[in-house]
C-alpha cells in the first residue's frame, strides 16, 4: 500500500470515528483539504448564541447567516474567553487567556511582545488584512496587519471599504481577510424598523415593560443591520475568492443585556460559530464540540499549512475539518472577567464542562453594576432598566431579577442540562458538594497555571447604579 493511500485511509477511518462517537453531527470531511485556502473571518459585536435564529431566537430576522449555517457547520458550543470586547479579542488573536496576553480589563492592550496571529499567517505566505471592529478599535493597528481601516467606534465603513477593496485587489498571496461589523452593539436604532415590541418573546431573567419591549425590538434592528453586512460581505466573497473560500463566522461575546454582556453565564460567553468551506464541511452539518476562541489561532495556523504554535492556550479544532490529528473539542471552558475600566469592576471566574458551571465572584462584597443600570442619557440600554428597578417595588418576580442583577454571592453552580438558563444555584445544595469542590479545585489550579491573580487596580462600587457611565 503506497504512503498516499495508507494517509487517505487513515483520515476516512478518523472521519468515520467523530461521526460515530458524536462528536461531529453531520460532517464530511475531504481526503485531500486543499492547501493554504482564502480565509474570511466575520466578527459580530455583541450578540449572543440565544439570540440569532440558529441559536432559537424566532424574534431575529438573519437570513445571510442562516443561509451561511445551511451551506457549512454550525457550532453549538463555541465560548469566548471574556464577555468584554478588548479582551475577548485580544484571546481571539494571542490565542492566549486575558491573564496570560495582558488584556484582562475592557480597553486593556494585548502585551505588545507576544506573536499574533497575522504574524503566523504571513510566516505561510499570506496577505492579512483587516476592515471593522476586529481587534478593540483601534488596538487593530497594534496586531500587525499589512493593511487595516475603519477600526473607530460604529464606523460603518468597514463592511463597503471591505468589498471595494476586495474588488479591486490584485495580490496573488492567499489572503486572511478578517471583517468586523459593529452591529449590534450600542448604540441600537432609534427605531424599530419593522419589528414589533408587543409581538417579541422575551429572554429569560428580563422584567417585561413597555420601553424594555422597545428596546429589544430595537436590538432586533441591529442584529438585522448586522445580518445584511454578512450578506454583503459574502456575496463579494463569493464573487471574487470563491465559494470553496474557508469563512468562519463569529461573535465577541454576549449581547449587552442583562445576564449577558459582562457575565460568565452561557448568555455572556456562548456564541454563535459557523465554519463554511465547500468540500470540507457538509452543509448544513451541526458540531456539539465545545471550543473557545483562543482556539482559533491556531485552528487558521494549521489550515494555513503552518505547524501549531507552541506555549499558547488555544488548541487547533481543524480535525473536525478533516486538518490534522488533534483533538476535535475540549472537556472543559474556561472564561473570566475583571472590569470595564471604572464602569464595571466586578471580577469573576468560571469553569463550564458538558454538564456544569461553576462561576467564582472573586469580590461578592462589591455592587454588580454596569453601563445597562447606571444614569447613562441613551436611548437603548440606559433608558430602560429604570423601568425594571420601578416593577421590582411591587412585584417580587421582578424584585428577584432586579436582585440577582446587583448581588452575586461568592459561588455559583448550575445543573445545564436540567437548568439551561443558569435560574437555580445549586452551590449550598448539599447533593452537589463533591461536584462543587471539584470544579473549584480545577478552577482554581488553572488560575494558578495562568498566573490568575485576580487583582483590581481600580476603585469597585457598593451602591446600586448612580453615577454616570461610559460607552465601550
Amino acid at each position: 500500500m503506497s504512503n498516499i493511500s495508507r494517509r487517505r485511509m487513515l483520515m476516512a477511518s478518523a472521519a468515520l470515528s467523530l461521526v460515530l462517537t458524536g462528536t461531529v453531527s453531520g460532517s464530511a470531511m475531504a481526503l485531500e483539504p486543499p492547501a493554504r485556502p482564502n480565509i474570511v473571518i466575520f466578527l459580530a459585536d455583541d450578540l449572543s448564541y440565544n439570540d440569532v435564529n440558529i441559536g432559537g431566537d424566532a424574534n431575529a430576522r438573519t437570513p445571510a447567516l442562516q443561509r451561511l449555517a445551511s451551506q457549512g457547520m454550525m457550532f453549538d458550543r463555541a465560548f469566548v474567553a471574556s464577555p468584554a470586547c478588548a479582551p475577548s479579542r485580544a484571546a481571539l488573536l494571542t490565542g492566549m487567556m486575558p491573564a496570560r496576553n495582558g488584556a484582562e480589563a475592557n480597553h486593556d492592550r494585548a502585551n505588545a511582545d507576544i506573536r499574533k496571529l497575522p504574524s503566523y499567517l504571513q510566516e505561510q505566505g499570506y496577505q492579512v488584512v483587516a476592515f471593522g471592529k476586529v481587534a478593540h478599535y483601534q488596538h487593530t493597528g497594534t496586531y500587525g496587519f499589512d493593511y487595516y481601516a475603519n477600526d473607530t467606534f460604529h464606523d460603518h465603513k468597514g463592511i463597503p471599504s471591505a468589498v471595494e477593496w476586495l474588488k479591486a485587489r490584485k495580490d496573488k498571496r492567499p489572503l486572511a481577510l478578517f471583517v468586523g461589523s459593529n452591529w449590534p452593539h450600542v448604540p441600537w436604532p432609534r427605531t424599530t424598523e419593522g419589528f414589533e415590541p408587543d409581538a417579541l418573546t422575551l429572554p429569560p431573567k428580563t422584567v417585561d415593560t413597555p420601553v424594555t419591549r422597545d428596546a429589544r425590538a430595537r436590538f432586533y434592528a441591529a442584529v438585522r443591520r448586522m445580518d445584511l453586512e454578512l450578506a454583503e460581505t459574502m456575496d463579494a466573497v463569493d464573487s471574487v475568492l470563491g465559494p470553496d473560500t474557508f469563512v468562519l463566522y463569529s461573535t465577541d461575546h454576549g449581547t449587552q443585556w442583562p445576564f449577558g454582556k459582562w457575565n460568565l453565564y452561557d448568555t455572556g460567553t456562548r456564541v454563535p460559530m459557523v465554519v463554511r468551506w465547500k468540500g470540507q464541511v457538509q452543509p448544513g452539518s451541526k458540531t456539539d464540540a465545545m471550543v473557545s476562541w483562543v482556539d482559533v489561532l491556531p485552528t487558521l495556523v494549521e489550515l494555513a499549512g503552518g505547524k501549531q504554535p507552541q506555549g499558547i492556550d488555544g488548541i487547533s479544532f481543524a480535525g473536525l475539518f478533516g486538518v490534522g490529528k488533534g483533538p476535535t473539542g475540549r472537556q472543559e471552558i474556561f472564561t473570566t472577567h475583571n472590569n470595564d475600566t471604572q464602569v464595571n469592576v466586578y471580577p469573576m471566574r468560571s469553569i463550564r464542562t458538558d454538564r456544569w458551571k461553576y462561576i467564582q465572584n472573586l469580590h461578592p462584597d462589591y455592587t454588580y453594576t454596569t453601563h445597562i443600570d447606571l444614569k447613562v442619557k441613551r436611548t437603548d440600554s440606559g433608558a430602560y432598566f429604570p423601568s425594571w428597578r420601578e416593577a421590582a417595588e411591587k412585584d417580587p418576580a421582578a424584585k428577584a431579577i432586579v436582585d440577582a442583577y446587583y448581588n452575586r454571592p461568592a459561588e455559583e453552580l448550575y445543573d445545564l442540562q436540567a437548568d439551561p438558563n443558569e435560574q437555580v444555584n445549586l452551590a449550598a445544595d448539599p447533593r452537589h458538594a463533591k461536584t462543587l469542590k471539584d470544579l473549584r479545585l480545577r478552577l482554581e489550579a488553572w488560575r494558578k497555571a495562568q498566573g490568575d491573580t485576580g487583582k483590581i487596580t481600580v476603585k469597585p462600587r457598593f451602591e446600586r447604579g448612580s453615577m454616570d457611565g461610559e460607552d465601550d
